[in-house]
C-alpha cells in the first residue's frame, strides 16, 4: 500500500523535474544563441546578451540544476569566446 505522503512526494517530484528540465533547456538555448552571435561576428549583440546569459547561468546554479563551479566555468569560457573572436 502506498501512503498519502508518498503519493504527494511523487507528485512534487514530477513537478520539480518538469521545472528543472524547463530551466536547463532555457539555459542551453540561451548559450546556443549566444554562440551563434559570436560565430556570426555580431560582437556588439553578443556583448549585450552576456549579462542576461550570466543571470540565467547564476539562477540555474542557485537552484541547484548545475553546480556552482560549472556555472563559473561556463561564464569564463563564454566570456573568453567573446574576447578571442573579436
Amino acid at each position: 500500500m502506498i501512503t498519502d505522503s508518498a503519493k504527494k512526494a511523487y507528485r512534487q517530484s514530477l513537478r520539480r523535474r518538469a521545472r528543472n528540465i524547463e530551466r536547463k533547456t532555457k539555459l542551453q538555448k540561451t548559450i546556443k544563441g549566444y554562440k551563434a552571435l559570436v560565430v556570426a561576428k555580431k560582437m556588439e549583440e553578443a556583448a549585450k546578451a552576456l549579462p542576461n546569459l550570466y543571470a540565467i547561468i547564476d539562477k540555474t546554479a542557485k537552484v541547484g540544476i548545475i553546480k556552482e563551479n560549472k556555472a563559473n566555468r561556463l561564464k569564463s569560457r563564454l566570456t573568453h569566446l567573446l574576447g578571442s573572436k573579436s
